[in-house]
């Protein structure tokens, strides 16, 4: 399902539609042959043949003609923090469908979804530093708390915030001392002078235990393929505010070449700490997001 960012203007209606996004996602679960997803959704499972059928949701079994068994708390527990880069990169391509507004939107829809699953759920937003971190709850009230705060990050005005995504990993991976999953949302564009220290602070979450999902948000069309018209234009470095005029066709060649080998590192290194990586182009549909989280999910428990 996608939506136009640029339509969300008044107060609650991130919630609306991150609700809006899940019973969507839900009702093409129970349509979905690929029975997969279905198994981890909300707090129910696929009934095997010869259990006992005391525990088959019925009212279920109506509306889908699948037998589902209820799940019940101690069984579908998780604790996860979402993380959201707030860095100035982020804010582009500025204003109207940002990477920032696409991350929101995708961990609003998260959120709700542990939480009516009744995880646990936490929020983390940072740029050079932890700019606000909550505690993962799975009570509406938490939920309710998370949505406003994004709500206020959705329409607040872009600053210069350089970016530590691996300072701030290395701070993530010792505060949460138990278990969780960790998804992150960044272009992970990181002004650390070694991009090692960004993977070290990776095999760092990993290392305690964390499992981790990275969303590497991106605005696929021009800052990965560098698609630009042949004309004149003035690039501005969003984290420092430097400036430079240029035609993109005298640089798109080196361009196109730094972008991949930053790109094959991110995707070496993740499959080297068994991080599940996921390229979110922010033109994609939200219910990729949520897939790539039941997927995760359901290879958890």
């Amino acid at each position: 399902m996608k939506i136009d960012l640029a339509d969300i203007r008044e107060f609650g209606q991130l919630d609306f539609l991150a609700r809006q996004l899940v019973e969507g996602f839900i009702t093409g679960l129970h349509k979905s042959p690929y029975h997969g997803f279905s198994v981890e959704f909300a707090e129910h499972r696929l009934y095997n043949p010869g259990e006992s059928t005391r525990h088959i949701d019925w009212k279920v079994y109506a509306r889908t003609d699948r037998l589902y068994t209820k799940r019940y708390e101690e069984e579908t527990n998780l604790r996860c923090q979402l993380v959201i880069d707030n860095s100035s990169s982020m804010h582009y391509p500025y204003p109207a469908k940002s990477k920032l507004k696409f991350s929101i939107m995708a961990s609003a829809a998260l959120a709700y979804l542990l939480q009516k699953q009744r995880d646990a759920v936490g929020l983390t937003v940072f740029s050079e530093k932890i700019q606000h971190t909550s505690p993962q709850k799975s009570t509406r009230s938490n939920l309710n708390k998370m949505m406003v705060l994004l709500e206020h990050l959705f329409h607040e005005p872009s600053e210069l915030n350089k970016t530590n995504v691996a300072g701030v990993l290395h701070e993530i991976a010792q505060k949460n001392h138990r278990r969780s999953l960790i998804i992150i949302f960044s272009d992970m564009f990181d002004s650390g002078e070694n991009a090692n220290q960004l993977f070290q602070a990776l095999q760092h979450l990993k290392h305690n235990k964390h499992e981790v999902l990275l969303f590497h948000v991106t605005d696929q069309n021009t800052e990965r393929k560098f698609n630009f018209e042949e004309r004149p234009y003035e690039f501005i470095d969003l984290e420092t505010g430097a400036k430079i005029k240029l035609n993109p066709t005298e640089v798109k060649d080196r361009y196109l070449s730094e972008v991949e080998q930053f790109y094959k590192d991110i995707k070496l290194k993740c499959a080297q700490y068994k991080i599940d990586l996921i390229e979110a182009d922010i033109s994609s549909d939200y219910h990729d997001i949520l897939k790539a989280y039941m997927l995760k999910r359901s290879r958890m428990h």
